[in-house]
Formats: C-alpha cells, structure tokens, sequence
C-alpha cells in the first residue's frame, strides 16, 4: 500500500468514525446542558464552591463568574510552580522561574497549553497531575460553557439570562469530560501509554551511554490532552513521543479525540434551538474547511521534489516513520483548525508551504471544527458577519435564528475578529523591530519571520503548537506570549457573551419570503468564502513575508 492511499484511507476511517459519533454525543450534550436535575457529585461541588446551581445569570455575571475562576486558577497553579521544590513527588526539580511559570499558567488557564519548558526535565508528578492535568479539565469546560451561553442567547427571547455559570462548568466536567477521558485512558494504556508514578530511569541507548526517562500518569493526561483540545504534552516531544502516543491506532484514536466533541457540538447546537439543520449547516461549513485543509497540507507534503524526497516517498524531516506523512498531515491540520496544540511532528519541519497552512488554520479563528466550545461560538460569530454581508447585498435587515442583527449585535461581532489578528500582528512587528527578541531565532530570512508569526498566531489563538526552532523560554517571550494568550482568551469572551445578553433580550422576528434561508447549502457557501476572505485580507501580507516567499521560493 503506497504512503498517500494509506493516508486516504486513514482519513476516511476517521471520517466514518466521526459520523458515528456525531448524534449521540451531540444529542448527549443537548441533554446535559438542558437538564434542570443535578448529580449528588454536582451538589456537594456546589456545597463546597458555594454556588447556587439554580439562579440565572445575565451576561455581566455569568462574565464575573468566568473571569473570577479563570484568575484563582492562574493563581493557584503559579503558585504550585513556585512551590515545587519542596512538594512531595517532584522528582527532584527545581521550582519554576517567575516568568516561565506565568507563561505556564496562563497557558494551561486558557487552554493554550504553549510550552517553553521540557516536560520531563521540568514537572513533577503534582504540578503535572493536580496543576495541568486538573486545568485541562477545566479550562476546556470553561469553553463549552460560553459556548452554550451564546447558544442560549439565540434560542431565548424578551430575557437576558444566559443559564448559570457554575453549572454549566460542573457539567461540562463531571457529565462529559471526565467520562469520556476515562474510556480514552483506558484505550491509550491498552495501545501502549504509559501510566504510572514511577520515578526517574537510567536506560541505555542502542548506540551506547544512557538516557533518563521519567514515568507519570501519561494516558490520563494525554486522554483530556486531546478532548479538551488542550495540547500541553507530558513530555516535550508531545505526541510524537511514545510514551503518549505509540502506534499508528493511537495516532489516529487521538485524531479522533480532538475532533469529536467540537463536531458534536454542532448538533447540540441545532438541538438547543430547536432545528438540527441549523447545526447542519454550520457542520457543513466545518467539515469543508477541514477536508479541504488536509488534502491541501497532504498535497504539499507528498509533492516532494528532488531525488532525495522521491526515495524517502515523502517529506520525513520532522516527522515519525511509525505514523508516515499522510497522518502526520491529517494531525497537524486537526490541531491546528482546533485550539488543541498537540502535534505528533514538527511543524517548522513541513515544506514552506505546508508550515502556512498549518498557520492559516490557526488564524481563521480555529473554527474548523475549532476548540471544544471555542471554535461553535467563533463559527456563529462568523455566521452572524456572513448574514449581514448577505443583508448588504439584497438590501435587507439582517436576521439569524429569528434575531435581527443590528448595529450593537454586528458591532460586538466584528471587535471579536478584530482581536487575534491585532494581537498577532502587533506583537509579530514588535519581536522582529527588537535586537533580543530577533536571537531566539535559529533560523534567518522568511523561515525565521515564520517562526516569530507561529508563536503569536498560536498563543494569541490559544492554540499551544510551535515552529521547534524558536526558543521561547526567554523573559520576553514567556511575558509577552503569556498576555496574547490571556488577551486572546478572555477579550473574545467579553464580547460573545455581550452579544449573547443582546440577543436573548430581543423579540423573536418571524421568517418571511425574504428571510435568508441559513440552513441551505448556498448559506454555507457563503460563509466558507466569508471565512476564507476575512483572514485573506487580514493575514495576508505577512503570509506572504513567511510561509508563501519560503514556499515559493
């Protein structure tokens, strides 16, 4: 079987399997987050927080609510990188610098998961377990629960409450994540992951002398890793290390883990308000963009040139010969459409082109199928300019689900695009004018200017993945990659759950002859270019300074 038939056909069993999954998990969460019942687990999680499940909340409070957990988690897990030197299991490493540990937590807060340490020459068994692996949990319900309260606002009239915070991220962690991320620990030890406590181990090389490896509780971790689209690996090579990910099943079970609740989310959302076609077509426009990228990063990865290439029957650089390029491919188009960050190859490695398109994934917004929660709430941002577009070309107000978009509504949608790319390429300008910022690159020319551009598209996006020849872990990077990643996080939040508060407040407007019908395939189309448009315009002037002059040259 030839490299690209068996990446053809690992695409489509991840495809098949995705489909399966698709309506009981979507219909799942519909329940879960329409339920008016709470676990015995939930209520003492609420006894003990404080929290009153029942009391709705308009979008100011259910905004404090994010914000205020979102700050004790950053604190709390500071905090545990400055103690671990004298907590028990830290296998003898030292506590965390000031920045680097700022840097840490507010990537694993965000659901960033950047990483500028080596994991395993870094973290202890507690920071690991009771400080990333608990934030991996959180931080990704934190997600789907803005997203349900955007959903809510569409689906609620003449109200501005949005459900309750509290319970919202009680359920998210308690009813989906850790169920499903237990089964998923349970598949990774059985194809090989390690789980265990062990301490630090002298092994020997094939070639003579000695490495020192460290055991932990890797498939659990590496489990929500994946289904929170969380990213931040047990170990510095990530996935592609095989400890986490060792077979060419678990590569592609991984895969599969990041896409599966962000594609469900589409049928909760149908299911939420009240027509599974809506979610329809908003998966319409996911999955196209996604197969669309994957063939396109496959395409540049298997069109090698020169001799060297056509023996090695593909672009190896970078990459592991146990999962081939064509999953690499499919891996790194899926992490980085999603906010998740893991990779299981080297993205500074792909061809020039193949590294852009790894790029401009991240900067469409990372909605295809984007992170758990985050890519449904920026897919519907994006179906909102998409409608006032179509209302621009036919002289008509604008409506979407019954909610007309007025001047408030398409004004919170555009600050919410206009905040990544400022991030990005405001501090892009400023690391390339700088004398320090410019020597953390190994690489000159257009290659270097990419890799400065990866590292904020990736933290401003909360995405975590990295072009490997940059080093980060400097004082100014861990400083200024750490507010992208805070600022791209919550900035976004404000205005989604302002726009949610605006939109449960209105009156339901009845569809007409006129209406725009925003569950047809000509809808989706629409959005896909309106997508494909808005980050060409943005992006592409400093695409074309990176990844386009490296690709074309």
């Amino acid at each position: 079987m030839g490299p690209v038939l068996a990446g053809v056909l690992q695409l489509l069993a991840l495809i098949g399997a995705l489909a399966l999954a698709y309506i009981p998990l979507g219909n799942y969460m519909a329940r879960v987050y329409s339920s008016d019942k709470h676990w015995r687990v939930e209520k003492w999680i609420y006894k003990g927080i404080g929290a009153n499940p029942d009391t709705e909340m308009r979008w100011p409070a259910y905004l404090r609510g994010v914000l205020a957990f979102s700050v004790v988690g950053v604190l709390f897990l500071y905090l545990l990188e400055r103690l671990q030197g004298v907590l028990p299991g830290s296998l003898g490493f030292k506590s965390i610098d000031p920045d680097q540990a700022f840097n840490t937590a507010v990537s694993f807060v965000t659901n960033t998961n950047w990483q500028s340490y080596y994991g395993e020459q870094a973290m202890g068994h507690v920071v690991q377990t009771a400080g990333l692996a608990v934030q991996n949990f959180v931080s990704a319900a934190v997600g789907i629960a803005v997203a349900v309260a955007l959903v809510r606002g569409f689906a609620r009239s003449r109200t501005g409450e949005l459900g309750n915070f509290w319970a919202d991220l009680v359920r998210g962690v308690v009813r989906i994540l850790v169920p499903l991320a237990a089964v998923a620990a349970v598949v990774l030890v059985a194809c090989g992951a390690i789980q265990n406590f062990s301490g630090i181990h002298e092994v020997g090389q094939f070639m003579g002398g000695s490495q020192q490896w460290n055991g932990g509780a890797v498939a659990s971790q590496e489990a929500i890793k994946e289904i929170g689209t969380n990213g931040g690996g047990y170990f510095n090579a990530n996935s592609a290390h095989p400890f986490e990910n060792p077979t060419p099943f678990s590569n592609l079970f991984e895969i599969f883990l990041i896409l599966v609740i962000p594609f469900a989310l589409t049928r909760t959302f149908g299911l939420m308000v009240g027509s599974v076609r809506q979610g329809y077509a908003i998966l319409a426009t996911m999955g196209t963009i996604w197969v669309g990228f994957v063939a396109l990063m496959m395409w540049t990865e298997f069109a090698h040139h020169g001799p060297a290439f056509d023996l090695a029957g593909g672009a190896y650089e970078g990459k592991e010969v146990r999962f081939g390029v064509g999953a690499s491919s499919i891996f790194a188009t899926s992490t980085t459409l999603t906010s998740t960050g893991a990779v299981d190859s080297f993205h500074s490695s792909f061809t020039g082109l193949g590294g852009g398109i790894a790029m401009l994934g991240m900067m469409l917004g990372e909605i295809a199928p984007g992170g758990t929660g985050s890519g449904l709430y920026g897919m519907l941002i994006m179906a909102i300019i998409a409608v006032f577009i179509a209302g621009l070309m036919v002289g008509r107000t604008p409506e979407y689900l019954g909610k007309k978009i007025g001047t408030r509504e398409i004004k919170l949608a555009a600050c919410y695009i206009l905040i990544t790319p400022a991030l990005v390429l405001v501090f892009t300008a400023f690391a390339m004018a700088l004398p320090t910022p410019a020597n953390s690159m190994t690489n000159s020319g257009a290659h270097g200017f990419s890799e400065i551009l990866y590292a904020y598209t990736s933290a401003s996006n909360n995405n975590g993945s990295a072009f490997a020849g940059l080093n980060a872990d400097t004082q100014w990077f861990n400083s200024t990659l750490g507010l992208c990643m805070l600022f791209g996080r919550f900035l976004p939040m404000v205005f989604v759950l302002a726009l949610a508060g605006s939109l449960a407040e209105q009156n339901p407007v009845p569809a007409t002859a006129g209406t725009l019908r925003t569950d047809k395939p000509l809808y989706a189309g629409l959005l896909v270019g309106t997508i494909i448009v808005i980050t060409g315009l943005t992006y592409f002037p400093a695409l074309a300074l990176g990844p386009l002059a490296e690709g074309l040259a």
